[in-house]
């Protein structure tokens, strides 16, 4: 049986990702939620099963197979059980879908080191920065992208929940706990996303933790 270490799930964006693929696989898997930061977090990440990672998560075993990182996972069980259930049978969408989903793995570092994801709170608007805005028109432009071309009669990027929309889920997640202003056409896609069944088991499980990070907790916040 495939192995998942992860990280909080209020705050792990990575994990959130890894463990949406492994869903999406419908392969059986056991899951390890890993308390990040705490007292024994620098000792517990030099143990064995992370230290193909460097102690990073999330990490996934299969057997003695090991694959780390978020955007290898997909492929890895893409590999193992049907391209068909992470990317779409079209060339021209398969390319997009890929080239997005890179592109989120590399890129919009502005709106990840400023709005950490976090599930249990929704803040007030605020004044986004600069770069920010710029992370979030280029998001947006993307999705409408995707829609526009590939959308279909679903309601995912790519009709289909896929690899893609994996990769931004977290980006939804932060769009709403920080109440990021979205057009119709996003909102709606957000909404599909969020209301997901894989989604809405890690929504619940995230509310359910008892770990609290305060580096990751806003000084005053409304409960999601």
């Amino acid at each position: 049986m495939l192995k998942l270490f992860i990280g909080n799930k209020a705050y792990s964006s990575w994990s959130l990702r890894g463990w949406l693929a492994v869903r999406q696989s419908g392969l059986p898997f056991e899951e390890i939620v890993v308390p990040l930061y705490d007292e024994d977090w620098d000792k517990r990440r030099e143990g064995d099963e992370f230290a193909p990672s460097s102690g990073k998560v999330p990490i996934l075993w299969d057997d003695e197979t090991v694959v780390w990182d978020s955007l290898a996972i997909i492929e890895y069980l893409a590999d193992k059980t049907g391209r068909d259930r992470f990317w779409p049978a079209d060339d021209a969408a398969r390319a997009m879908a890929r080239s997005m989903a890179a592109e989120m793995h590399s890129s919009f570092a502005n709106l990840r080191r400023e709005h950490s994801m976090n599930l249990r709170h929704r803040l007030p608007p605020r004044e986004l920065s600069e770069g920010v805005q710029q992370d979030v028109v280029r998001i947006l432009e993307l999705w409408a992208e995707a829609r526009a071309r590939f959308g279909g009669t679903g309601p995912f990027l790519f009709s289909d929940f896929g690899a893609a929309d994996i990769m931004f889920a977290p980006v939804i997640t932060r769009f709403v706990t920080y109440s990021i202003p979205l057009p119709r056409f996003a909102v709606a896609y957000a909404e599909a996303v969020l209301t997901h069944p894989f989604m809405q088991d890690w929504l619940a499980a995230a509310q359910e933790e008892q770990w609290v990070i305060e580096k990751f907790e806003p000084q005053q916040a409304g409960k999601i």
